[in-house]
C-alpha cells in the first residue's frame, strides 16, 4: 500500500511486533545437499496451520532483482520463484492450507496506480539505456574494455508481470507443476491442502486472500484458533490482517537491509555506479572489486496478536459515557491511517507519518468519540460526522503544521550545507596528509606529507586519507594499472589509460571553497516551489497550480473533498466485505486540504454494486505504455501507436512528474491522462475478432483450484469426481475432510491425472518430468452466501486468548521481581532469553556450533487436539551447545561439552523415519541419533521415550509424541510429560525444569 514508511514507523513505536525468524538452513553433506524436513515441528515454537502468499512480492524480486544480477531466462526465474516458495514453506511449516495467490485484474481504482507504476517503469527504462549507451561511448573513447551488448531477448520487461500477458500464463502453468511436483516427492506437503489463485482470476492478490479468509470465518466449520501467516512486504498487510479480527495472524517479511551494494548496469561488477564504470577486465578482480558476500536476506515475522495488544493500551479511553468496545477502536485506527496513504488515494498534504501524522488523528479521533458518543466505523461504515469533525480539527492547524514543515526542513538544508562545508574545507588542506592513494612517483609505498606529525595524528590522517582515496575513480584505475605492470603489461599504454590520482592539480580543478561552487553546480537545480504552502495564500495557490482553477472557488473545493470521503467509503469497504464497486476510482491527481471537509457529514455513500472487473487484456490495454506494447495481441498493439486510433491520447510518449514538494522523482505524482472507460471498450470492440484462440485464453476470467496430494483425506473424494458419469456440477466440500474448509468443488478440463506423467514445463535440472503424478487438482469456489450479507467485523466466539507479550501494567503491584520479556511466539523457549533469534542465528550458522538446546518443555508445540503436525511431546535431553558438525556430534545429540567437534552430539541415525523406535533413528553413521521409544513413527503413536534424541539434542526426554493412531490425529489430551528442560550437559549445564503441557483441544478431523 501508498504509505511510505509506515513499516519503519510501526516497527520502532512498537519494537515488540517484530520476531527475528528461526531458520534451518540446508547443509551440505560430502557435497550432497541434505533437504529440510518440514514435516518436523517449527523451529519458531509456533505451528502455524495456515500459509498465504502474495505472490506478487515473490515474483519481482526472482524475475528482476536489484541487488544480484538477473537471470538469463524465464526458465531461471521460475526455478527461483519455486526456490523462493520452498524457503518460506520450510520457515512456516503450514499444516493445513497453502494458499498462492496472484494478482489478477484489479479494480480501477487500483488500476490507475498501476497505470502510473508501469508508465514510470517505461520511462526509467528508456532514460537508463540511454545513460548506459553514453557511458559506453564515454569508455570506447578511452580505449577501456567494452562488455558485449545484451541481445534484445536478454532485456526483461517487468511489465509483463500483468495479469493477460504470455508470461502470467506459462508461470500459472509452471506454478500447478511446481504444486504437483511437492506433493508427489516431500513429505512436509503429503497432507496439505494447496489453492492456487492464478492471474485469470480477479483480484489483488492480497485481497483475493483476505476474501478467502472471510468467507471461511463465516463458515460454522472454520477453527477460531487457526493460526495464520501472511507473506508478503506491503504495508496494507499490517491492515488487513488487523481487519481480520483473527485471534492469531502474523506476517512474514524479507528484513530490510539498508544500504545494500547493486551491480552496475552496464558491466555487472560491484563497488561502482553506472556513472563510474571503467569497462570491464578480464584480469583478476581486486578486493574493492570483488562481488559482495552473497548472503541471503533473513526473515523477521511481524506478530499482529502483539500490535493489537500495544493498540489496547495506547487507544484506552477510560470511563466513556458507553461500553467501550476494542474491536470497534481496532477499526477505527485502520481506517484512520488511510489519510496518511493507500493505493486508492493520494494522501493529504498535511499528513506525514514522519511528522507524527497517525499519533495526531488519534488525539483528534479520541476527542470526536467523546463528543459524539460512537465510533467511527462499523464492519466497513463509515460515520460521516466523525470525518467531518476529525478533518475540521485537522484543518484549524494545517496553517501550523506547514510553517513547521518548512522550518524543519531549512534546518536539514543549513546541516547539510555545513557537512559539505566541512568535506570541502578539508579537500583543500589535502597535501597536507600522508597520501595512501597509488600514485606516478610510488605505487605500493604512501608518500609523506611535507611536515612531521605525532603518531596519533597520523594515525587518524591515514584512516581518512584511505577513506577518502576510495572514493575516487581514478583508484581504480591505478589498482588496473599496477596489476598490468606486475604481469608485465607495458608501462606507456597503461599509463595512457591510468593517469596517477596524485598528480599535480589543474588550474581548472576545484579546491575548497572552489570545489565546493563546483558541487553545486553538478547537483540538480531545486524545482521551483510555485505553492509554497509555508506563506499567505496557500490554499488558493494550491488550486490554482493543482486543479487549474480560480483558488476562491469554494464549492469546488468541496466537490474534490467529497470525492475524496467517497474513496475513503470505497476503500473500508473493500478492506472489511470485499470489491463494493468495481469501476469506481479517484477522477483527481491531488487530494484536498483537510479544512475542506466542513460539509461531508451531509455525504451519504452510495455505490454501483452492479459493476464487473475489466477483462486481462482490457486491463493491459488501460495500464500499458506503448513501450510494453509486444505483450499484446498484433492488432492490438497498433491502438497504441497509430495516428489513426482512438484512443492513441492514453498512450503519450512522455509526460510530467510533478515532485509536489518531494525530493525524488519516485515520490512525485505522474501526470497521466485517465483512461476512458466507454471510449476504450468501444475501441477494442473493432479489434476482439482478431485474436487466436490461446490470445482469448489469456482474456478469459478463471477460477481458483484446489490440489492435495494422495495421502491427503480428501484425495479420494476429489479424485472420484473425475469418474465416468460423475458430471461437471459443483458440489459442497465435507469441512471434515479439509480441516474444516468449506467450499464447492468441481473437475477441472486440464487437470493431470493421479498415476499419469506430469511433463515439466520448465527446462531445468531441477525440474525434471512426473513419472507418476500423485496429485489431484480441481476447480475450487469459496463458501457463497447471499446478497447483502455482511461479514462481521468481531472476534469469533471460542477464540482463545494468546500469551501477552508486553507488560501488564499492574505487573510492579502484583509481583516481586523483574519481569521477563517475551522473546519470539512463547516464553517457553529453553532458557533463550539471553539472545534474541538473529544472535542465535549468527551463531548457529556462522559459527557453525550444533548440539542440542534442551528443546521445547511438554505443552511447548501448542498440544490440541487433532490439528495436524501438532507436536505434543515433552523435552529434555542432556544437549546444550556441546556437540558440533563435526566428528561425532551432530544436529542434537548426547554430548556433554563438545565443542566444535569431539564427542558433542549424537552420531548415528538419520533422516529416514524409524517406524516406532525414535524420532530420527535408523541406525547408519554421520547424521542424527534417534531417541529411544515414540517419536515420529509410521501411526504416530503418542507416548514413548522420544522425540529426537534420547538423553541430549533438540527434544528428546519427554513422554509426548506426535500425537494421534493410525492418522486419526487424535493427539493425547495433555500432551507434554515429563521431559521439561532437564538438559544436564551443554555449555553451562542445563535447568532442571519442567513443563506440563496442557492439552488445548480443537476439534479432530476424523476421517
Amino acid at each position: 500500500m501508498g504509505v511510505p514508511a509506515f513499516f519503519r514507523w510501526l516497527s520502532k513505536k512498537y519494537p515488540s511486533i517484530i520476531v527475528n525468524a528461526n531458520e534451518e538452513r540446508q547443509r551440505d553433506v560430502n557435497g550432497e545437499k541434505i533437504p529440510i524436513d518440514s514435516s518436523q515441528p517449527n523451529p519458531n515454537f509456533q505451528e502455524f496451520d495456515n500459509l498465504y502468499l502474495d505472490m506478487n512480492g515473490i515474483i519481482h524480486p526472482c524475475t528482476h532483482p536489484e541487488d544480484r544480477p538477473a537471470p538469463r531466462n524465464e526458465d531461471e526465474m521460475f526455478v527461483l520463484i519455486f526456490e523462493y516458495i520452498d524457503r518460506i514453506f520450510s520457515i512456516v511449516r503450514p499444516r493445513r492450507v497453502l494458499y498462492m495467490a496472484i494478482d489478477g485484474v484489479a479494480p480501477r481504482a487500483k488500476m490507475n496506480q498501476q497505470r502510473s507504476r508501469r508508465f514510470r517503469a517505461s520511462k526509467e527504462m528508456a532514460e537508463k539505456a540511454m545513460d548506459i549507451e553514453n557511458v559506453r561511448e564515454r569508455l570506447a573513447a578511452e580505449g577501456l574494455p567494452l562488455p558485449p551488448k545484451k541481445a534484445p531477448e536478454e532485456h526483461f520487461d517487468s511489465n509483463c508481470i500483468t495479469p493477460g500477458t504470455p508470461f502470467m500464463a506459462r508461470l500459472a502453468d509452471a506454478l500447478r507443476y511446481f504444486v504437483h511436483q511437492r506433493l508427489t516427492t516431500d513429505p512436509a506437503w503429503a497432507k496439505i491442502q494447496v489453492i492456487l489463485s492464478d492471474a485469470n482470476v480477479p483480484g489483488e492478490g492480497e485481497h483475493k486472500i483476505m476474501d478467502y479468509v472471510r468467507r471461511q470465518r463465516a463458515s460454522p466449520s472454520h477453527d477460531p484458533d487457526t493460526v495464520h501467516c501472511l507473506c508478503g512486504a506491503d504495508a496494507d498487510l499490517i491492515m488487513l490482517g488487523l481487519a481480520t479480527h483473527e485471534a492469531n495472524f502474523n506476517i512474514i517479511r524479507e528484513e530490510f537491509v539498508p544500504h545494500q551494494q547493486r551491480p552496475c548496469e552496464l558491466c555487472g561488477q560491484y563497488g561502482h555506479e553506472l556513472k563510474g564504470c571503467q569497462g570491464v577486465d578480464a584480469t583478476e578482480k581486486g578486493p574493492d572489486e570483488a562481488d559482495p558476500v552473497n548472503k541471503e536476506k533473513n526473515f523477521i515475522f511481524l506478530r499482529i496478536p502483539v500490535l493489537r495488544e500495544y493498540l489496547e493500551k495506547e487507544l484506552a479511553m477510560p470511563n466513556l459515557p458507553f461500553e467501550y468496545d476494542f474491536e470497534r477502536v481496532i477499526d477505527d485506527w485502520v481506517f484512520l491511517c488511510f489519510f496518511v496513504g493507500n493505493d486508492f488515494l493520494p494522501h493529504l498534504p498535511s499528513l506525514e507519518i514522519r511528522e507524527g501524522a497517525i499519533d495526531r488523528l488519534i488525539k483528534l479521533y479520541k476527542d470526536m468519540v467523546w463528543k459524539l458518543n460512537g465510533y467511527l466505523t462499523q464492519d466497513g461504515d463509515v460515520n460521516m460526522k466523525g470525518v467531518q469533525q476529525i478533518m475540521v480539527g485537522l484543518g484549524s492547524v494545517e496553517d501550523e503544521i506547514f510553517k513547521r514543515r518548512q522550518q524543519n526542513e531549512e534546518r536539514w538544508k543549513e546541516r547539510e550545507a555545513a557537512k559539505k562545508a566541512r568535506t570541502g574545507e578539508w579537500v583543500g588542506r589535502r597535501p597536507q596528509r600522508p597520501s595512501f592513494t597509488p600514485g606516478a612517483d610510488s605505487l605500493l609505498a604512501p608518500t609523506a606529507g611535507a611536515r612531521d606529525f605525532s603518531g596519533e595524528q597520523t594515525r587518524a590522517m591515514a584512516k581518512d586519507a584511505r577513506v577518502e582515496a576510495m572514493a575516487f575513480a581514478e583508484n581504480e584505475k591505478a589498482a588496473k594499472r599496477l596489476k598490468a605492470m606486475m604481469k608485465g603489461v607495458g608501462e606507456k599504454e597503461e599509463e595512457k589509460k591510468a593517469e596517477a590520482p596524485n598528480r599535480k592539480r589543474k588550474a581548472e580543478e576545484p579546491v575548497g571553497k572552489a570545489h565546493r561552487e563546483a558541487e553545486k553546480e553538478e547537483a540538480d537545480p531545486e524545482p521551483v516551489d510555485e505553492v509554497r504552502l509555508y506563506e499567505d495564500g496557500w490554499k488558493e495557490r494550491y488550486y490554482r497550480s493543482k486543479f487549474c482553477i480560480d483558488g476562491d472557488d469554494i464549492e469546488f473545493r468541496r466537490e474534490v473533498a467529497w470525492a475524496y470521503v467517497r474513496g475513503l467509503c470505497w476503500v473500508l469497504k473493500y478492506y472489511y466485505q470485499g470489491c463494493v464497486s468495481w469501476d469506481w476510482y479517484f477522477p483527481y491527481h491531488y487530494a484536498p486540504f483537510a479544512s475542506d471537509f466542513d460539509t461531508v457529514a451531509q455525504y451519504v455513500p452510495d455505490f454501483d454494486e452492479d459493476t464487473k472487473p475489466f477483462k486481462p487484456l482490457e486491463q493491459l490495454m488501460s495500464v500499458f505504455p506503448a513501450a510494453s506494447k509486444q505483450h499484446l495481441p498484433t492488432q492490438w498493439q497498433t491502438l497504441m501507436t497509430s495516428a489513426d486510433s482512438g484512443i492513441i491520447d492514453f498512450y503519450p510518449i512522455d509526460f510530467r512528474i510533478d515532485l509536489n514538494g518531494k525530493k525524488f522523482a519516485w515520490q512525485g505524482v505522474a501526470l497521466l491522462p485517465f483512461v476512458e472507460e466507454k471510449r476504450l471498450l468501444k475501441t477494442l470492440k473493432k479489434v476482439y475478432p482478431t485474436l487466436t484462440d490461446e490470445e482469448s485464453a489469456r482474456n478469459s476470467t478463471g477460477p481458483d483450484r484446489l490440489f492435495v496430494g494422495s495421502k491427503h483425506p480428501a484425495f479420494k473424494f476429489l479424485t472420484e469426481l473425475y469418474d465416468e458419469g460423475a458430471g461437471e456440477d459443483a458440489i459442497q466440500m465435507e469441512p471434515a475432510f479439509a480441516y474444516g474448509m468449506a467450499g464447492a468443488v468441481k473437475p477441472d478440463s486440464t487437470a493431470v491425472l493421479p498415476g499419469t506423467v506430469f511433463k515439466s514445463p520448465v527446462r531445468s535440472e531441477e525440474c525434471p518430468d512426473l513419472q507418476e503424478n500423485r496429485g489431484i487438482m480441481v476447480i475450487y469456489k469459496d463458501p457463497s452466501f447471499p446478497d447483502g450479507f455482511i461479514f462481521p467485523a468481531r472476534k469469533l466466539e471460542g477464540a482463545k486468548e494468546l500469551e501477552r507479550t508486553l507488560k501488564p501494567g499492574d505487573w510492579d503491584d502484583r509481583r516481586n521481581g523483574q519481569y521477563q520479556p517475551m522473546i519470539g511466539f512463547t516464553r517457553n523457549t529453553g532458557g533463550r532469553a539471553s539472545l534474541d533469534s538473529s544472535g542465535h542465528r549468527a551463531i548457529h550458522h556462522e559459527v557453525g556450533m550444533g548440539g542440542g538446546r534442551g528443546g521445547p518443555g511438554g505443552g511447548q508445540w501448542n498440544q490440541r487436539e487433532g490439528a495436524g503436525s501438532d507436536w505434543q511431546g515433552g523435552s529434555g535431553g542432556r544437549g546444550g551447545y556441546g556437540g558440533g558438525y563435526n566428528d561425532r556430534g551432530g544436529y542434537g545429540g548426547g554430548g556433554r561439552g563438545g565443542g566444535y567437534n569431539n564427542r558433542g552430539g549424537g552420531g548415528g541415525g538419520g533422516y529416514q523415519l524409524r517406524h516406532s523406535d525414535g524420532g530420527w533413528a535408523a541406525q547408519q553413521g554421520q547424521q542424527h541419533q534417534g531417541g529411544g521409544r515414540g517419536g515420529y513413527g509410521n501411526n504416530y503413536q503418542a507416548g514413548g521415550g522420544g522425540g529426537y534424541g534420547n538423553r541430549g539434542g533438540y527434544q528428546g526426554g519427554g513422554r509426548g509424541g506426535y500425537g494421534g493412531q493410525n492418522e486419526s490425529w487424535r493427539g493425547a489430551d495433555n500432551g507434554g510429560g515429563r521431559g521439561g528442560y532437564r538438559g544436564g550437559g551443554g555449555q553451562n549445564g542445563g535447568q532442571q525444569g519442567g513443563q506440563q503441557g496442557g492439552g488445548n483441544q480443537r476439534p479432530a478431523w476424523r476421517y
